[in-house]
């Protein structure tokens, strides 16, 4: 990948003249750092990248660039609203319009990690600050009155005592002539001032998706496109030793088939056949005929089976390596006044995004276009130019809107297929993956499995915690995603506390799914914590809230205990957690808290079961803390929904096996989402914290499905330990 242009660091914004009299801001901020890392860097030696664009045309059209891509989490409609209120014009006469994948004019453009509001909050109050500053400036001038005798409101400067009154459009020209204001110096606006920010804001693609228009990449269309399919060997890693290509080129609609012969890395152009057609259900039918031949490697030996065996006996015997151990853990078990083992599990599964992997790509002139829903699309220009061999300067990628991504589309494997097949049909190319092949060829959220000793002492508190993870990955090193670390919860919470872990050799690609590790983890702790709870007598709220009390908490831990008390005690509240009268036998509730990209959550779940087994959610209560900030209430309480919701999915019936090296499960018929009838009601409240606003797509994810499965303890009194629930007989009389 080539470097970013370079810009001298001493000028933080330009601005640039438009044609017709208008402006052009570019921002010159290095996103993600804090404003004392800025100063800081701004007396060294480098050079910034524009990240971020206003246009303001003379007729006073206001477009505002949205950098990052847009999977659904609201990005598209949130970054803009924090530009637009800093520069004080009203929402409804923004134009939103989708950045190109350009890391020398955007920066970082990325979606995962609920890393969006965090990296971005102060820079983009900054650019919108920068831009109003300089209207004021601008009508200064044309006025010649002082610049602090003016002020700005819904896209106009003023001059009160003048009564003089100008649109931003009519200042856009002499703006352009002006030299920018530090943005380190700007003044920001007082939150008390907000005018968007706070506001509940519908996303700006949303009258689109309803009606049909097309936004994603499912939808692109180029003139003289052709469509594609790729078949991959189904075992991970195989390659195509050959296949009857001559009787696929007779099929109708069929124009070209070849085999790929791809390279070994997972996460880049594997071997296949790509065969191209003049409609994607032609090529789909003919691909139905492949007959192939497959070296299908070593993976070919790893089963679901092989794997439960292999973590069996890896966990009776001693952990490889140790990733804590504070206190003396045994000495603390051996005196505990009561101990509980347990084993917990939970399978692989698939982000089973809505709109399956798909990209349209043609080289032409010289050139490769892309249009990509990719998350990381940046990694995925330098994948297409490592593996094509061309200048990564000549490859152009368009962000469209994305199905959901979850994680999986931060890798871009689909997207080197469609530059390859492209290259090699002379056309614009098509591809799109199959329900199947999505099933078949994801990075998929990895299983675990967790052996756990605990002790509560005669107060009824935690005293010792013992833990062994059995994770997958290649010697001492997790698969991607996979892995736990030393301050994971509840690491630092207890003085005795030991965890180790040991690795079964895999060959099967993870990576990151919605709230990596601790969509999982969480699960493991908080149902063992409730175990605890049990054995020592005392209340799962008050249990946790002790936890979070002892003497030796936040000496060693990376949790913010005031803050994780704080939506523990809201949810408390709001749920009326142990008020009321007590529920009947087959009715439950559990509760949980996790620490998770930055945002603290804590959940109440509701659940009935039935004499049967059938689980019903009834309610979930959710109180989270993402800071001092909600940018935007709607889409925050829709992220929050989503996540409750997702989680509930992945707990009830969610799993991808493996057989001889290949996955068993095919479409929604064997892999099933939550359906519509199973969704609940999610109430969402919010402890507003004197702390920087971060993200919010992944922390409320991992507390609902151990708070499920505490609810389902209570109502039966059988204690879930493998997930899906589908696992565990939950039947009672």
């Amino acid at each position: 990948m080539t470097a970013p242009t370079q810009f001298d660091r001493r000028t933080f914004l330009k601005v640039s003249a438009l044609a017709g009299g208008g402006l052009l801001l570019a921002a010159w901020l290095p996103f993600g750092e804090s404003k004392e890392a800025m100063e800081k860097e701004r007396a060294l030696f480098g050079d910034f990248t524009p990240n971020a664009y206003i246009r303001i045309t003379a007729d006073g059209k206001i477009t505002i660039i949205a950098k990052n891509p847009e999977c659904g989490q609201g990005i598209k409609t949130m970054l803009p609203m924090i530009i637009a209120d800093e520069l004080d014009v009203p929402w409804s006469s923004i134009t939103i319009e989708q950045a190109m994948a350009d890391a020398t004019k955007y920066g970082q453009q990325f979606a995962g990690g609920s890393t969006a509001t965090p990296q971005n909050w102060d820079p983009m109050r900054r650019v919108g600050a920068v831009g109003r500053q300089m209207m004021l400036a601008a009508a200064a001038q044309t006025w010649s009155v002082p610049v602090s005798e003016c002020t700005t409101d819904a896209g106009f400067v003023l001059h009160a005592a003048t009564k003089k009154k100008a649109s931003y459009g009519s200042l856009a020209a002499v703006a352009a002539t002006l030299t920018p204001p530090d943005a380190l110096k700007v003044p920001l606006k007082d939150p008390k001032d907000y005018k968007i920010i706070g506001k509940a804001t519908a996303g700006v693609d949303n009258k689109s998706i309803v009606t049909g228009k097309p936004l994603f990449g499912i939808d692109v269309s180029v003139p003289g496109m052709m469509y594609a399919v790729f078949e991959k060997c189904p075992v991970f890693g195989g390659k195509a030793k050959s296949a009857n290509l001559d009787v696929i080129l007779k099929e109708p609609g069929i124009k070209k088939a070849f085999i790929v012969a791809g390279g070994t890395d997972l996460t880049g152009l594997l071997g296949g056949v790509a065969i191209i057609g003049d409609t994607w259900w032609a090529a789909q039918s003919a691909r139905k005929k492949l007959v192939m031949t497959w070296d299908e490697g070593a993976t070919a030996t790893q089963s679901t089976v092989g794997f439960a065996a292999k973590a069996k006996e890896l966990g009776a015997a001693p952990p490889i390596k140790s990733l804590r151990n504070d206190g003396d853990v045994d000495a603390a078990l051996g005196k505990a006044t009561k101990t509980v083992e347990a084993v917990y599990e939970y399978p692989f599964i698939s982000h089973a995004t809505l709109e399956p992997q798909n990209c349209t790509a043609h080289f032409h002139d010289g050139r490769m276009e892309i249009w990509a829903p990719s998350q990381n699309p940046s990694p995925g220009k330098a994948l297409v130019a490592k593996t094509l061999g061309i200048d990564p300067t000549t490859i152009d990628v368009h962000m469209t809107r994305i199905g959901g991504g979850f994680g999986r589309r931060l890798s871009n494997d689909y997207m080197v297929e469609a530059a390859w097949i492209a290259r090699e049909a002379g056309v614009p190319v098509k591809l799109l993956w199959s329900r199947e092949d999505d099933l078949h060829h994801d990075f998929y959220r990895c299983g675990g499995h967790h052996h756990l000793k605990g002790g509560v002492d005669a107060k009824g508190n935690l005293s010792a915690w013992k833990g062994h993870f059995v994770s997958y990955g290649h010697g001492e090193a997790f698969s991607s995603s996979a892995g736990m670390s030393a301050n994971d919860f509840p690491g630092g919470l207890c003085a005795d506390y030991s965890l180790g872990y040991s690795i079964i050799e895999s060959g099967i690609p993870t990576g990151p799914l919605r709230a990596p590790s601790s969509n999982a983890l969480a699960f493991v702790m908080h149902s063992f914590i409730d175990e605890l709870a049990n054995a020592a007598g005392v209340d799962p709220l008050a249990f946790r809230l002790n936890l979070l009390t002892q003497t030796s908490v936040g000496t060693k831990s990376s949790i913010d205990v005031d803050r994780m008390r704080g939506v523990l005690e809201l949810v408390a509240e709001k749920s009326g957690w142990g008020k009321g009268p007590a529920l009947p036998k087959g009715r439950g509730r559990g509760i949980a808290f996790y620490f998770s990209h930055r945002g603290y959550f804590a959940e109440v779940v509701e659940a009935t079961v039935s004499k049967a087994g059938a689980v019903t959610v009834n309610q979930v209560w959710v109180a989270g803390d993402i800071g001092r900030q909600i940018i935007n209430p709607s889409g925050a309480d829709n992220q929050v929904q989503g996540a409750v919701l997702d989680g509930i999915s992945e707990a009830f019936s969610q799993e991808i096996t493996f057989e001889n090296g290949r996955t068993k499960q095919n479409n929604f018929n064997d892999y099933k989402l939550l359906r519509m009838p199973q969704a609940t009601k999610v109430e969402v409240h919010w402890k507003i914290t004197d702390k920087d606003p971060t993200g919010l797509g992944e922390p409320a994810l991992p507390p609902v499905i151990p708070a499920l499965c505490n609810a389902i303890f209570m109502a039966t009194g059988k204690r879930v330990r493998t997930l899906p629930l589908t696992k565990t007989d939950l039947s009672w009389a």
